[in-house]
């Protein structure tokens, strides 16, 4: 069963509602950390940063001995390590293209929209991405998510003309407009789901990954709760003896641009990160996560 949390965090209009759900936590690091204004790379990392690049894995070279991990072109994976990046050295910016405060802890900023309200926050930044995958290859059957009431509402019937009504904790499905396959519907429809998700249910929505060999390009670091936090892997590379290294993408509180983290606890590899499904505690840039949960779609 989910938790039965639904408190409100945004408003969408067409919609009865009285719930507000949080979603991530306030940033947990400190305003002083160095910044990464540097040329192709930092003088005390190994990693190229290839700034004319504009797909993660194209723009971020594996460390000295490490190979990128080759994806299934029809995989989660693959879409995200080939996502379009900004422009080298582009802001973090909020849903109203106001510049966040903090523009030193993130290597690039993934080409999607935010939207113009404070919605896609860090559990909706990876919805929406797999979201967008399901619907590029489309298997839009797949496309469906469970507010943190439990209750589950796929794009299919969205659509075709179904909508959300809550009061309170009551939540009940009508078919109150026409069919509409559009992508701004489809964008419509993700609003909705971010209004009411968030990293209790996509905790819920995913399975629990036990081994460091099995670690991926899509699963993610999740700490559920109200605020919880998110973040997921954007990139993986291996060494000769099996050993990996990560790359972390994000979305925040307020809604902002979804982002590819540095790593400052490591920077001869940053932005790339040594993680461990066993350790007690994994630090990222932006938030630490205790216990280490990491889940698979």
């Amino acid at each position: 069963m989910y938790p039965n949390q639904m408190n409100m965090k945004k408003i969408i209009s067409g919609v009865v509602i009285t719930m507000v759900l949080l979603g991530c936590t306030q940033d947990k690091t400190k305003s002083n950390q160095n910044s990464q204004e540097t040329e192709i790379l930092t003088s005390e990392t190994s990693v190229q940063i290839n700034k004319d690049k504009n797909t993660i894995k194209e723009r971020f070279s594996a460390p000295k001995d490490y190979q990128w991990q080759q994806e299934k072109s029809d995989s989660f994976g693959y879409f995200i390590e080939n996502f379009k990046l900004k422009p080298y050295g582009s802001q973090i910016l909020r849903y109203d293209d106001s510049p966040i405060s903090t523009q030193h802890l993130h290597e690039a900023v993934f080409d999607i929209d935010t939207g113009n309200k404070d919605l896609q926050q860090c559990a909706d930044a990876v919805i929406r991405l797999r979201a967008e995958y399901l619907y590029k290859i489309k298997k839009t059957d797949d496309i469906k998510f469970h507010f943190t009431s439990g209750h589950l509402l796929s794009w299919n019937d969205y659509k075709n003309g179904t909508r959300a009504f809550v009061n309170g904790n009551s939540v009940n499905f009508r078919k109150t407009a026409d069919f509409d396959d559009s992508y701004q519907s489809f964008r419509n429809y993700l609003d909705l789901i971010f209004n009411y998700a968030g990293t209790i249910s996509l905790n819920k929505e995913t399975k629990p990954v036990l081994k460091n060999s099995d670690l991926k390009t899509g699963d993610i670091l999740i700490t559920p709760g109200s605020p919880g936090h998110v973040v997921f892997i954007a990139g993986v590379c291996k060494n000769k003896e099996g050993k990996k290294l990560f790359l972390l993408s994000e979305g925040f509180t307020p809604a902002q641009s979804i982002h590819l983290l540095s790593n400052p606890f490591q920077k001869n590899i940053s932005p790339w990160y040594d993680l461990d499904v066993n350790a007690s505690e994994t630090k990222t840039a932006r938030y630490i996560f205790e216990p280490t949960n990491f889940r698979s779609f």
